[in-house]
């Protein structure tokens, strides 16, 4: 129920935020055979799939518990209704969509002990630091096809240093509280000293791809950072999981 339920919801804030922005889809290389701006879906069917996919996804995580339902929703309206159309007024969008995705990350703990508490707190902002370098590697080399819808999502609006130094100073707050369950603070959230080193080296992985950004500010790098970002998420989770179990 959580997983289906989440995916359903997250696809429908997927979808609201598609219907928003489909005239910048059309505009952009990345996005321009999407299913509405490449006219194999209609604006009416995308909104039946969206609020149909919220609805039943918002049903399931009820039927776990009402603190889950609240997160997805909250997530769901943050997403749509406040990042989406932030997106083209301010490079700010990055730090308000953050919210809205570290909540779905933190959904299982939720759904298990129906409570918010250090432990989901710390799940929270695990995910929220890892956005920043992940979403600013890819505004770096999309940037100029970002330009062509008129976004432009760098911390300093340009690819230049203090954009480079914004993506050096959130991967070390990235990896800190992705060690910090080691240090026996966060509750029933624990983690080894094998599983801390484990995940300090994806970290540092992480960090020597932004460091090589810093260095030369090509696009290649900048790929290879936003690559490394998804193998340290899906690295760190994984860790944590077995974790449990030795």
């Amino acid at each position: 129920m959580l997983s289906v339920g989440g995916v359903l919801v997250v696809a429908a804030s997927n979808a609201f935020n598609q219907i928003y922005e489909v005239e910048q889809d059309s505009q952009m290389n990345r996005t321009k055979n999407r299913p509405l701006p490449a006219g194999t879906l209609t604006i009416a069917q995308a909104y039946t799939a969206a609020i149909s996919a919220l609805l039943i996804g918002l049903f399931m995580l009820y039927s776990i518990n009402v603190l889950s339902a609240f997160f997805g929703g909250i997530s769901a309206l943050l997403y749509a209704a406040v990042y989406t159309p932030l997106k083209a007024r301010t490079s700010l969008a990055v730090f308000v969509g953050a919210f809205p995705g570290a909540i779905p990350y933190m959904l299982g703990w939720v759904a298990a002990r129906n409570d918010f508490d250090i432990e989901t707190g710390t799940l929270f902002a695990q995910q929220f630091f890892w956005q920043f370098p992940h979403f600013w590697a890819i505004a770096w080399f999309s940037f100029e096809d970002y330009k062509k819808a008129g976004y432009n999502l760098l911390p300093s609006g340009s690819k230049d240093r203090s954009t480079q130094l914004y993506i050096i100073i959130y991967t070390v707050w990235m990896i800190a509280v992705g060690i910090l369950p080691v240090f026996g603070i966060t509750g029933d959230l624990t983690l080894s000293y094998i599983g801390a080193a484990l995940v300090l080296l994806l970290g540092l992985w992480v960090l020597g791809n932004g460091i090589r950004l810093l260095k030369n500010g090509d696009d290649k790098a900048a790929r290879k950072l936003m690559l490394s970002s998804i193998g340290y998420l899906t690295g760190m989770q994984i860790i944590y999981v077995i974790d449990r179990f030795i």
